[in-house]
C-alpha cells in the first residue's frame, strides 16, 4: 500500500521512523476504526484528544484506547490542573493543524506535552491517527519517540 502524505507521516519520514500505514476508509469513531481493522489490531488502537488546563492554561495530548475514557479528574489533578477542558473544533485546527477525527499527536503545528496511558508501554505497538480521517499509523513507542517525546501515566478511568 501506497503511503499517503499527512504532516503525521511527514514528521515520522523527516526522522526516518519505521511505521506502518493503514487506512480505514470513512472511519469517523473509535468503533468504526476498530472494526475496520480488527480485533487484534484494536486492542493497541489509541485516541488522540486535545485539552487544556484551566489552572495552567497549558495544552496536553493525551493518547487513550480508542474505546476507553480518560479520567479527567484524576488526570488533571496528576498534571497540577484543577480541570481540563477540551479544545473546541474551531481551536483545534489553529492549536494543531488538524480538524476534529483526523487530529494525530504527531506532526503537530506547535508541540505539546503529550502522554499515552500507562498501558501503552505494555505493548509491542501502538495504532494511532495517521494525520487525517481514515488514516493510522502503526509503531513502536522508541519510533514514536523520535519524532515527539512523550510521557506514560494511568489516563483511563
Amino acid at each position: 500500500m501506497d503511503k499517503i502524505k499527512t504532516p503525521a507521516t511527514e514528521a515520522l519520514d523527516a526522522v526516518n521512523a519505521k511505521y506502518e500505514f493503514l487506512e480505514a476508509p470513512g472511519a469517523i469513531s473509535g468503533e468504526d476504526y476498530s472494526k475496520a481493522i480488527g480485533a487484534e489490531k484494536a486492542a493497541r488502537l489509541f485516541k488522540t484528544l486535545v485539552m487544556k488546563g484551566d489552572t495552567t492554561g497549558n495544552v496536553y495530548v493525551f493518547l487513550v484506547p480508542a474505546l476507553a475514557k480518560l479520567s479527567q479528574r484524576q488526570t488533571a489533578k496528576a498534571l497540577g490542573e484543577h480541570a481540563l477542558e477540551m479544545i473546541k473544533p474551531i481551536d483545534l485546527k489553529k492549536l494543531t493543524g488538524y480538524t476534529h477525527g483526523g487530529t494525530s499527536p504527531l506532526g503537530m503545528l506547535n508541540k505539546y506535552k503529550t502522554i499515552f496511558d500507562e498501558c501503552a508501554g505494555d505493548m509491542e505497538t501502538v495504532i494511532l491517527n495517521g494525520g487525517g480521517g481514515g488514516y493510522l499509523v502503526e509503531l513502536t513507542l522508541d519510533e514514536f519517540a523520535k519524532a515527539q517525546p512523550y510521557e506514560l501515566m494511568p489516563l483511563k478511568k
